[in-house]
């Protein structure tokens, strides 16, 4: 599928999450070590009527563009272990397409503000998508999850390894 490789695709930034991490280092690596961390989710106007009935969920998933992290690398050493892995068998932020992907708890919402909890995410991230967390379909007992079953060191919060920080 040559003809693929390379297509664009067209992308729209719908808000921005706003957070107290203003860089990579000490941030936490995942939501479930950025419990209490708190921030607000702004969606531009034009998406504000889609929010409608998303106070009745606990937690939503937000997609967003990681705008600062470095360029793609194919293997990494990750922040939970200090061996080489693939890319894709870990949750590094270099990836192809920087998108990242964290599920949240919603505290409130005011209008187009989402006043939302336990966020691993930089200031200023551009907003993709929001979609509700629903546990029949997102949360699954896993028997196996690779090399992180073992993983060699207990990091919870990012070093700037993965980022192009001043």
């Amino acid at each position: 599928m040559d003809e693929e490789k390379g297509r664009p695709i067209n992308i729209q930034v719908i808000g921005t999450i706003q957070t107290a991490f203003r860089e990579a280092s000490g941030t936490p690596i995942q939501t479930v070590y950025g419990r209490g961390a708190e921030g607000r989710i702004r969606v531009n106007e034009p998406f504000a009527a889609a929010l409608d009935d998303i106070e009745h969920f606990e937690r939503l998933w937000l997609i967003y563009w990681m705008d600062r992290v470095g360029p793609f690398r194919p293997r990494v050493v990750p922040y939970r272990d200090n061996t080489e892995h693939g890319l894709f068998a870990t949750r590094s932020p270099n990836r192809p397409n920087p998108i990242g992907l964290s599920v949240v708890r919603l505290v409130k919402r005011e209008g187009p503000v989402l006043h939302v909890a336990d966020l691993d995410i930089l200031d200023g991230t551009p907003l993709l998508d929001i979609k509700p967390y629903i546990p029949d379909f997102d949360s699954r007992s896993v028997s196996r999850a690779g090399w992180f079953d073992n993983p060699g060191v207990d990091r919870r919060q990012a070093d700037a390894r993965f980022h192009d920080e001043p």
